[in-house]
């Protein structure tokens, strides 16, 4: 059966204290938005239909950032869950299918739950997501009948008898397309809030004759995020769930409560991670590499062997070769190093290519940056840079060359060769002593006065 998905994202969440959508507040390095999306793909739908609605511009951008085949309406007017998803009608014109409603703030439905209410659709005409809640607050109540679902209550309308009920209402409901919308064009505001109400398909179903089921998933799943505490826990949440898996993949974490993922990390097997490593989006760490203790990662790839750290930064655009070592204090950016290079100490490698098991000396830096243009650097294999070397870009240094330590490289080095670019060094005999005896002398005489 093919599937569609509705993800709601009209909201503007006031509790967040935020000048921004809601949807768009980031856990592990992505906005919720894009956390609720990659939980529908698993379900790999025909169609993805996202509903703004507060910052509809912003929300927009970001949805077709990460997906450029969704489709973006905007609810203009925020008249309820019901209402929100009739405006996805037009966007799902001709579609003949099974439509999952979604919510761009509860970001952490696992793609198994989706594919368990995929299935319970063969059983029943409209299927709800339900929980039991340790403390269900103000959520909507399930209110079953036997082994079906009769009615979903929102608390402000329910008794007291239906508010002592656990089973709570996700908001997450799967039904056929042209049911569901044939049930929402059946639903009225005549509640509490004036709102139309999404989980009132049920009892409209229902008194059609038509059957509901509920599928029950793990509170934690269903955590929404509706203010900084809420993106806190969120936060910590997948936080927690990431080092599970790490550790399940068999990963080694010699912390594991200090190492941070982003939405998008992936680490093979066997790699180490060694304490307080903070991963950015889009990293790559393959099997049997080590990120030792606090490293910084982002848009970057790590191959088998290669050594990162300790203290070291690899940003956007790094691509490390297996055995490739990068010591403490050293930043790559948009840079490739090549299999067994080495940059041990203190040193920046930006825009460059470093050659098979060159090595690059302490406080060398590729002087990358005009104020206007990025130039780039080469390194041939097995080349040695000295020490505190400045690599002034574009400049291309040959394969088995040298650079002599302190030196400051403007043009070419042939293969081979060795580049000396520093001033020339002066001896004055005694002048260290006779300078220091007259500095002493003039500080004495200051005190005397």
């Amino acid at each position: 059966m093919p599937t569609a998905l509705i993800l709601l994202a009209a909201g503007q969440g006031n509790r967040m204290m935020s000048d921004r959508a809601k949807v768009l507040h980031e856990v592990a390095g992505a906005p919720l938005l894009a956390h609720a999306m990659a939980a529908g793909r698993a379900l790999d739908p025909v169609r993805t239909v996202v509903v703004t609605g507060h910052q509809a511009d912003a929300v927009r951008a970001a949805a077709l950032d990460i997906d450029p085949e969704v489709a973006v309406v905007e609810q203009a007017e925020r008249l309820g869950t019901g209402h929100a998803v009739a405006q996805a009608r037009p966007a799902l014109d001709g579609f003949s299918g099974d439509v999952i409603v979604l919510y761009g703030d509860t970001p952490f439905i696992r793609p198994e739950t989706l594919e368990a209410m995929a299935a319970a659709r063969a059983q029943h005409a409209v299927v709800v997501l339900g929980f039991h809640a340790a403390d269900p607050k103000r959520y909507g109540r399930l209110v079953m009948a036997g082994e079906a679902l009769d009615r979903i209550v929102e608390y402000n309308d329910a008794t007291e008898a239906e508010r002592a009920l656990t089973l709570c209402n996700s908001g997450v409901i799967a039904a056929d397309c042209a049911t569901l919308f044939e049930l929402i064009g059946a639903l009225s505001n005549d509640n509490a809030a004036g709102e139309y109400y999404l989980t009132d398909v049920v009892g409209l179903a229902c008194a059609r004759g038509l059957s509901a089921g509920v599928v029950i998933c793990d509170e934690a799943e269903t955590l929404g995020v509706n203010s900084r505490a809420d993106l806190a826990a969120a936060e910590a949440a997948f936080q927690a769930r990431a080092r599970a898996g790490a550790l399940d993949n068999g990963v080694t974490l010699t912390a594991p409560e200090t190492v941070f993922f982003a939405f998008d990390t992936v680490i093979g097997r066997d790699a180490v991670i060694e304490p307080n490593v903070i991963f950015g989006s889009d990293v790559t760490v393959e099997s049997g590499a080590r990120i030792r203790a606090f490293s910084h990662l982002e848009g970057c790839h790590v191959s088998r062997g290669a050594v990162v750290g300790p203290f070291a930064r690899l940003r956007p655009g790094a691509e490390l070769a297996e055995d490739v070592r990068v010591g403490n204090f050293v930043e790559i950016k948009n840079a490739q190093v090549a299999e067994g290079a080495k940059v041990n100490h203190l040193s920046y490698i930006g825009d460059a290519t470093v050659g098979e098991h060159a090595n690059i000396g302490a406080g060398t830096i590729t002087c990358n940056y005009d104020g206007v243009f990025k130039h780039r650097t080469e390194i041939g294999a097995h080349a040695f840079i000295g020490s505190d070397t400045m690599l002034v870009a574009p400049v291309r240094i040959g394969a088995h060359a040298m650079t002599a330590s302190g030196s400051v490289i403007t043009t070419n080095v042939p293969d081979d060769a060795l580049a000396l670019g520093r001033a020339r060094q002066e001896v004055k005999p005694g002048l260290a002593r006779r300078l220091m005896d007259r500095l002493r002398a003039e500080k004495a005489k200051r005190k005397g006065h």
